[in-house]
């Protein structure tokens, strides 16, 4: 036994793909291997592989009719399953010293980011649609960050610890959750995927994992990695079912722990409500934590530079199409630059390339599936037939291969228009032109025109500018960038989450949200137990 130390995380190095390094061949071979075979994806529950007689086909967003593979579709049967194989598996991993479940968890981390990397980022691209940067710095690094960086977390927090006075010892006790959490996790983020079931597994938790059923694929591959790291069977269930069935059973059942979510505020709410009808029937509260939509915003001050607009509004908008939380959505530009930074931003978009991510110079890509390519290009059909506004760049789409859709710039005359108000998650970006002398007025329209918080960008050299942009939009972003885009946060570094409508700000990436599933219990020992009942004040005398 001893006082052990998890290695200091860093974050992982993202690797470049130049054509000629040993990285992009290993890549190439590895889409071909991947190509050359169907995957089957069963469930995994209780270390079982579970199989139903419904299956669904996996295919490429960049070509819907290519067929990856085909995954089951479990129900009412398979999710009471799940939860007994977590329950049965609870005892024994929670009690396992907290050194051996980081052991599973490091290892992970070295497989992905090891003989793994290659294969993870083929799947990413082939399933998500994302190029190799994006599907490097998410499905690689940043999904190694997690594993790395959270049992780090796990040990600063229990290494916190009261004082104690004398003849008496305090100490915590930091318990997992009375039951099991669930996982639900989004398309877009192959990182947030896995961090959802595995941050409270570390801390010793169990977990049923509902992945978003346009991206088993990439979670068969995680479960894969685990499962090779020595992760027990039944800490992490993975399920495929209705949400229906989750509904009526999951949310129900009286061992629901935690809620993990990063979706759709619709949903969450849905989830949160269903919650409080059944918090009689709990053993305990669950911890409901959760990260949902944003409508981010870049705002420009009229000591900006352009070319730095142009470029963080063109990554920050349009890098995996615009499907992150974190995207820029909407901008306010100020009149002095807007002839600038317009010239700029119509030859930049003019000169991106769209189609396959397996075309490496290929900077567009495709949307995810069906469902986002019509509610991405409804914003767009009213976007053309409006008179309140412009299509500038873009504006165009196609899904009879692949689900695509131009980098689309709108300027609109109100801001308010529909779409600078309403989440879209595409390659949609809607800007407002401001006279310069509003600049004051337009940060607090800025702040009030969304219930979304999640991320926000300020552009200035302008000091006084940035202190009072930053002033007023302080509760309009739980991530906020002084002059650099609003997406890529680096877990280590930029701690993730918003407030608002975007969700309940526990901090992907940080100790913050690893406190969250623990239950502490405080122990206080006495070394020297008092005989008497008397305390000196009951004595006589004056």
């Amino acid at each position: 036994m001893g006082f052990y130390n998890i290695p200091i995380p860093e974050n992982e190095p993202v690797k470049s793909y130049a054509p000629g390094t040993s990285e992009r061949a290993d890549l190439i071979k590895a889409l071909a291997d991947l190509k050359a075979r169907k995957l089957e994806a069963p469930m995994i529950i209780g270390g079982k592989e579970i199989k139903t007689n419904e299956t669904v086909k996996m295919t490429c967003p960049h070509d819907h009719s290519y067929e990856l593979g085909h995954y089951y579709r479990g129900g009412a049967k398979e999710i009471a399953m799940a939860i007994d194989a977590a329950m049965a598996a609870k005892e024994t991993w929670e009690n396992l010293p907290w050194e051996q479940r980081a052991a599973v968890f490091l290892k992970a981390a070295d497989l992905l980011a090891g003989p793994y990397r290659a294969i993870m980022n083929a799947a990413t691209m082939l399933s998500h649609g994302k190029n190799i940067f994006q599907a490097e710095i998410d499905a690689v690094c940043e999904l190694a960050d997690f594993f790395r960086f959270n049992a780090y977390y796990m040990q600063q927090i229990y290494s916190i610890q009261p004082n104690s006075s004398p003849q008496t010892w305090n100490y915590v006790d930091y318990r997992p959750l009375e039951g099991f959490v669930f996982a639900v996790t989004p398309f877009n983020f192959v990182s947030i995927a896995g961090n959802l079931p595995s941050a409270p597994a570390i801390m010793g938790n169990v977990a049923l994992w509902k992945p978003a059923s346009s991206c088993v694929y990439t979670a068969h591959l995680i479960m894969k990695i685990l499962k090779e790291a020595g992760l027990p069977d039944g800490v992490i269930n993975l399920i495929t079912a209705r949400g229906a069935d989750v509904g009526n059973i999951i949310m129900k059942s009286e061992h629901l722990a935690g809620i993990h979510f990063t979706g759709s505020t619709a949903v969450f709410q849905s989830m949160w409500k269903t919650v409080g009808e059944n918090i009689a029937n709990y053993r305990s509260y669950p911890r409901i934590v959760g990260e949902t939509g944003g409508k981010d915003f870049v705002f420009v001050h009229k000591s900006s530079s352009p070319i730095e607009v142009s470029t963080a509004l063109v990554r920050g908008s349009f890098e995996y199409q615009g499907q992150k939380c974190s995207a820029a959505s909407r901008a306010y530009i100020p009149e002095s630059l807007w002839d600038d930074v317009k010239e700029l931003l119509i030859k930049t978009v003019g000169e991106l390339k769209m189609g396959s991510p397996e075309d490496f110079t290929n900077f567009i890509n495709p949307v995810i599936d069906k469902s986002a390519f019509s509610d991405i290009t409804s914003f767009i059909d009213y976007a053309i037939a409006s008179k309140d506004c412009e299509i500038i760049v873009g504006g165009n789409y196609d899904d009879s291969k692949g689900y695509f859709i131009e980098p689309t710039i709108v300027v609109a005359t109100d801001p308010h228009f529909k779409l600078m108000e309403e989440e879209i998650f595409g390659p949609v970006l809607t800007i407002f032109v401001y006279p310069d002398d509003d600049f004051e007025k337009m940060l607090h329209v800025c702040d009030e025109t969304s219930p979304y918080a999640l991320t926000g960008a300020i552009f200035s050299r302008d000091r006084v500018a940035v202190a009072k942009a930053g002033k007023i939009l302080r509760q309009a972003a739980g991530n906020f960038y002084i002059n650099d885009k609003p997406t890529g946060a680096v877990v280590g570094q930029q701690p993730f989450g918003g407030a608002r409508a975007s969700g309940t700000n526990d901090k992907a990436g940080s100790v913050l949200n690893m406190i969250r599933w623990t239950s502490p219990r405080t122990i206080k020992e006495t070394l020297v137990s008092p005989t008497d009942y008397k305390y000196p004040f009951l004595a006589a005398g004056e």
